[in-house]
C-alpha cells in the first residue's frame, strides 16, 4: 500500500472510532465525511437536542502534498499523537489549525 492509501487509511479508522464512541443521544447523530477525491475527511454531528438544532464539525483533515492536515479537533484526543503511533513521521503531520508562526514551535511539520 503506498503511502497516500495509508494515510487515507489512519484518517478513516481515526474518524470512523470517534464516530461510535461520540454520541449516546438518538436525536443527533455522528456523520462521517469522506472525499477521497480531494481528500477531504470529516466527523460532524447533525440533529437535534430538544428544539435546539446541533450541527458542527468534530474533526476535520486533509491529505496535501503528501502531508495530513489537522484542521480541526474538536477532541481531547491528540490526533497528531495517535498518528505518530500509527506509524506517521512527525514531518507528514501538520497541525493546520495553528498558525505557520506557530506551528515552527511544534514538533510537527510547518507545512
Amino acid at each position: 500500500m503506498d503511502k497516500l492509501e495509508q494515510y487515507r487509511q489512519f484518517v478513516k479508522e481515526i474518524l470512523t472510532e470517534h464516530a461510535k464512541i461520540s454520541t449516546t443521544n438518538d436525536t443527533v447523530k455522528a456523520e462521517l465525511i469522506f472525499d477521497r477525491d480531494r481528500d477531504h475527511y470529516q466527523l460532524a454531528y447533525v440533529g437535534w437536542q430538544g428544539d435546539k438544532r446541533v450541527f458542527g464539525p468534530v474533526m476535520h483533515f486533509d491529505i496535501e502534498d503528501g502531508k495530513i492536515w489537522i484542521q480541526y479537533n474538536g477532541t481531547e484526543e491528540s490526533v497528531a499523537e495517535r498518528l505518530v503511533e500509527m506509524g506517521v513521521p512527525t514531518s507528514d503531520i501538520v497541525i493546520g489549525f495553528h498558525s505557520a508562526f506557530k506551528r515552527q514551535f511544534t514538533r510537527y511539520a510547518v507545512g
